[in-house]
């Protein structure tokens, strides 16, 4: 594990970034080239378009965190079995899923730096293929047949549902505070995460203690992971982020950078927040961008990232020493390095 941990987290920008990651993946790359063939393999169905449009998004790129998470955490807790590949599958298909309806939903136009499947193929088509990836995750879950990983994963379908819901409550209405904030992107984002570390712990046969810490982890990692996405939507490009500069806004979405700048800001700046964020006006983002970083709310939501990923790597204590648990540290480590 020499070249993890000679890369320091504070100095993890651009190119360091990806070695970062780079070198966490090297750990697991025979693990993620089953994933890869199972994926490739649970797409497959008569109806052709399922398969074109699984093939499209699963294609797409992405960096597989939570997959990842799921086969470093069984492999940190000494599991020697098979299963972890096929629940990594299953975790990325929830996943796609979510972006699939996300999209819709969003009226997204591009993902991962390309066009977005419900831009090609329609919203109808995008909604029904993701229902697919839902029942055939759940197919594949049951064919794994342990009990407790239907329980995980029902709950975080569920809780993911209902992030989606307190989303499109909150789109539009500049009073959301911090609080919802962290409840929506809790339920929406880092509760697949807490999943993935949990199946690892499940699949090692851990105490429920041992699950309860990996969780953690999860939980925590994945907050991290979703408030930097939330400030780079203010300070990156799209060919950085793998989509419109600005797309948050203009979907009337309310993220921390935001709620900060309005808490910060003088009332002429909160009223043209206010009014951008009712309207989804895209026009106001180079506005609203100068009036975020002028009131420190990067910096903010930086630092908040960082707390979360500080937990992140204290929960990991608790799991005995390995080189596994080390590239689980330095996913928290990447999950704020990613910045601009």
């Amino acid at each position: 594990m020499g070249t993890l941990s000679s890369i320091s987290s504070n100095h993890l920008t651009g190119q360091k970034t990806e070695e970062l990651l780079d070198a966490v993946n090297a750990l697991i790359a025979e693990d993620m080239a089953a994933v890869d063939h199972h994926i490739q393999t649970e797409l497959k169905s008569d109806v052709a378009l399922i398969e074109q449009i699984g093939h499209y998004i699963v294609g797409a790129g992405g960096k597989r965190l939570r997959p990842v998470t799921l086969l470093l955490a069984a492999h940190a807790l000494g599991y020697r079995g098979t299963a972890h590949i096929d629940l990594a599958a299953v975790i990325e298909f929830i996943h796609t899923a979510t972006l699939l309806h996300d999209d819709v939903v969003d009226e997204s136009e591009l993902r991962r730096g390309r066009e977005t499947a419900n831009g090609l193929w329609g919203n109808a088509a995008s909604v029904l293929v993701g229902d697919f990836l839902y029942s055939r995750a759940f197919q594949m879950m049951v064919a794994v047949g342990n009990p407790r990983v239907m329980d995980i994963m029902a709950q975080t379908t569920n809780a993911i549902a209902q992030g989606e819901v307190m989303q499109l409550i909150n789109s539009h209405d500049p009073a959301t505070g911090e609080a919802a904030y962290l409840e929506t992107i809790t339920r929406k984002t880092a509760q697949l995460f807490d999943s993935a570390a949990r199946l690892g712990a499940v699949l090692a046969e851990a105490s429920p203690a041992g699950e309860r810490v990996l969780g953690e982890f999860g939980l925590n990692l994945g907050i991290a992971f979703q408030m930097v996405d939330d400030a780079l939507d203010y300070s990156a490009d799209a060919k950085q982020m793998g989509k419109n500069a600005g797309d948050d806004l203009s979907e009337g979405k309310i993220t921390l950078p935001l709620i900060y700048a309005l808490q910060r800001c003088s009332s002429a700046e909160q009223k043209i927040i206010g009014d951008a964020v009712e309207s989804g006006d895209r026009n106001a983002f180079p506005k609203i961008r100068r009036i975020i970083e002028s009131t420190g709310a990067l910096a903010y939501t930086c630092a908040r990232a960082q707390e979360h990923a500080v937990v992140a790597r204290q929960s990991l204590e608790a799991v005995p020493a390995s080189s596994y648990r080390s590239a689980l540290a330095q996913l928290a480590d990447f999950s704020v390095a990613r910045t601009f």
